[in-house]
């Protein structure tokens, strides 16, 4: 079985795709790996916050986002919360948005 990406919530995927031009093409060729190779990615791609929540690091010229994430039995992978960093450490309340998602 292969590995598929889910958003949740589904308007999660419009965020995404919103993302600046060079913030967008990381997060597509890091999706395409993860859907050939898994989710866990390891640095500088991806990271576990624990809990079983990770996320999927994004840098370009543009600045840096974050995709937090899960994964669910049957190779799903869940998007579940973007944003684009404007502090050095995630925020907690970025955070805290993931936590009654995962």
């Amino acid at each position: 079985m292969a590995w598929s990406i889910h958003y949740f919530p589904e308007a999660l995927e419009d965020e995404v795709l919103a993302l600046p031009p060079g913030l967008l093409a990381r997060y597509l060729r890091l999706t395409d790996l993860m859907l050939e190779f898994g989710p866990h990615l390891g640095m500088p791609h991806t990271r576990s916050m624990g809990d079983r929540l990770f996320e999927l690091r994004l840098k370009s010229k543009e600045g840096i986002a974050r995709v937090f994430f899960c994964t669910l039995a049957g190779e799903r992978i869940v998007m579940l919360h973007s944003f684009v960093k404007k502090t050095q450490k995630t925020p907690p309340r970025q955070l805290a948005m993931t936590s009654g998602r995962s």
